[in-house]
């Protein structure tokens, strides 16, 4: 049967799915259209897939998909043209899990200023050190200033807060600084200090004698409040008056609100997350070293470790130093001695580098490269790295070990250990043991166990896949495609998705990615890249068509979290970066990740073999094309 042109296939499809009186929206990715539809047993699905030019129905989510594969966007203008429908302009349901919304929020607030938060940490500590050796004293006006500089952030965080939580809450980002600036009003601060009566309307306000100052959680729970209230004054208020008259309003109503209610409300939940992180510490701090320091990376992956922020925060905002942070070094350290190890051992060049690259990072505090790229594929320098960071943290939390300023574990961390508070001791001796005894722990036993025999060098792969090729009694000429990725090696048949797992795309494999990034798998042109990012064919210059889509479903995410550098037509070589694409943002939208790498016109070639491997580096061979 003759091929139907993009329109006619359209067509048929529209019509066999109910007519677009059927169709709630309509929208498309890599390779298949993905309707809403209003009933979906009006649908003739068995009719739809007797259509040669379908190559599957899928209906999952929700949405009845049909796959057409690559002249999938053709068809969708088409299918739009003949239908009259527009594109969905219908917000994807958010996951309704509490705690994957709770870690959304904390992380887009924090992540924006963690840096300065972390740089100005850091540069207390050396302050701390200068005033204990004498290079400076207190009452200099060299100290004076830097430690304005080193303390600033910390302490009118609010501010920042507001700024950034707003940003997140899509809310006026300066009315919510207008709040914040109430709370942290010298006059306010001062009556707080000194526990004068203080009322409004006759209802009592009740402020910590440290004020608002250093806050996170009521900055946090008055801008969530504030965009309701200003959405409220925006319907309500006529349009010639709501430059003036929303923000006027919002702030009369909001900063009592926050004295009275949310403020005092916040600071309790703040002191009870304060009372009952230290009463599990002080129950036991060397178990509590040990299950921190071993599974805090454990916890990045599975983006727990947001949850904690918040926790070490207002340690320093309660008590003036924290406890939490410096059992994590040993965690953060630890994978920088596994790494280091796998640096000694593997005679793999592209993975030495990476190793070695991945210990520097490690030790400043940079751990996913490390994680993602060396010892979670190869799993036991994981372990080891888990292993070694619970017995350094439980050294560091046993010593009772305490950080004085806010930043990014690293080992620029360890200055602020030196105590700036009179009567408060911090053994900064046995911080800096924990954290060398950690590396050393990770370091030896990656050396030790090793890890899962790799392939050493692309020679050694070149002659198996030759083998297999001999052995087959296949002859001609053959095409090597690499990695686009980094990560676990996945069969195409293990995918959970029936379009690329019953090969209807194409021959292929899979890579289960540990870093986000993407490389061109061979030399040839970019003949697609989707709108949203999420998937990119090329054709090679030895007639491969290949398509990569990273993950499964991603389409729904709109683009949010994928930087697609390369465009179509766009030439490139084998090994160029075409973009990079946020896998923790992947995974907490609750969508897998696994990046399927088919070659889409595999029946016009004698066969695509696979290497019998189980991680993978980008840039090593993944395919085999023989022609």
């Amino acid at each position: 049967m003759a091929k139907l042109s993009n329109r006619e296939l359209a067509t048929q499809v529209l019509e066999l799915v109910g007519g677009k009186e059927n169709v709630s929206s309509v929208v498309h990715c890599a390779t298949r259209l993905r309707f809403k539809l209003k009933d979906e047993s009006i649908a003739k699905t068995e009719e739809i897939k007797k259509i040669p030019d379908v190559i599957q129905i899928v209906q999952s989510g929700g949405q009845y998909q049909v796959v057409v594969g690559s002249r999938v966007s053709d068809v969708f203008n088409e299918l739009l043209d003949v239908s009259g429908l527009g594109e969905s302009t219908e917000d994807e349901k958010k996951d309704s899990n509490i705690f994957n919304k709770f870690v959304d929020i904390i992380s887009g607030v924090f992540t924006p200023f963690l840096g300065a938060l972390a740089g100005t940490g850091v540069l207390k500590g050396l302050l701390s050190i200068l005033l204990l050796t004498g290079v400076l004293t207190d009452k200099s006006g060299t100290y004076q200033i830097l430690y304005a500089a080193s303390d600033g952030l910390m302490q009118f965080l609010p501010f920042a807060v507001a700024f950034t939580a707003a940003k997140k809450f899509k809310t006026d980002p300066f009315i919510a600084l207008s709040i914040a600036g109430a709370l942290l009003y010298p006059s306010i601060t001062q009556m707080a200090g000194e526990q004068a009566a203080l009322s409004f309307m006759g209802i009592p306000v009740i402020i910590s004698p440290t004020g608002y100052m250093q806050t996170v959680i009521p900055i946090i729970l008055f801008v969530w409040l504030q965009k309701y209230i200003e959405k409220f004054m925006k319907k309500v208020i006529p349009e010639f008056l709501k430059i003036i008259l929303v923000p006027m309003f919002t702030i009369m109503i909001m900063v009592p609100l926050t004295f009275v209610a949310i403020g005092p409300l916040g600071t309790i939940i703040g002191t009870g997350l304060g009372t009952a992180y230290t009463a599990v510490f002080n129950f036991s701090p060397i178990l509590a070293g040990a299950v921190m320091g071993g599974l805090w990376q454990v916890f990045v992956m599975f983006g727990m470790h947001w949850g904690l922020i918040p926790i070490a925060l207002n340690n320093l905002t309660q008590y003036g130093f924290d406890t939490l942070t410096p059992m994590l070094l040993g965690a953060v350290l630890a994978q920088a001695g596994a790494a280091f190890a796998v640096f000694m051992r593997t005679k793999n060049e592209k993975r030495k580098a990476l190793a070695l690259s991945g210990t520097l990072t490690a030790i400043f505090g940079i751990t996913e490269p490390t994680v993602y790229g060396v010892t979670l594929p190869l799993k036991k320098p994981f372990i080891a790295a888990c292993i070694g960071g619970a017995v350094g943290g439980a050294i560091i939390g046993g010593a009772g070990v305490k950080l004085f300023a806010s930043g990014l574990v690293s080992v620029l961390s360890i200055p602020g250990f030196v105590s700036t508070i009179d009567g408060v001791e911090s053994n900064v001796m046995m911080g800096i043991i924990g954290s060398i005894v950690s590396i050393v722990v990770a370091f030896v036993m990656t050396l030790v166990i090793g890890f899962d025999k790799e392939v050493e060098s692309n020679n050694e792969e070149s002659n198996n896949v030759s083998s297999s090729v001999g052995t087959s009694g296949q002859s001609g000429s053959r095409e090597e495609l690499v990695s686009p990725v980094t990560g676990e090696v996945v069969p195409l048949s293990e995918v959970k998705d029936e379009v690329f797992s019953s090969g209807a795309l194409g021959k292929g494999i899979a890579v289960n990615p540990t870093i986000g990034e993407l490389y061109a798998p061979a030399t040839g042109e970019i003949t697609t890249v989707f709108p949203t990012g999420h998937a990119i064919g090329m054709t090679t210059n030895d007639g491969s068509e290949i398509l990569i889509h990273i993950g499964m479903d991603t389409v729904e995410l709109d683009g949010k979290g994928f930087d697609i550098k390369a465009k179509q037509g766009d030439k490139v070589n084998q090994g160029d970066l075409l973009g990079y694409f946020d896998i923790d943002y992947i995974k907490e939208a609750g969508k897998p990740v696994v990046t399927p790498i088919v070659i889409t016109n595999s029946d016009q070639f004698l066969d695509v073999l696979t290497l019998d491997q189980k991680d993978i580096v980008s840039g090593e061979e993944l395919l085999v094309v023989i022609k």
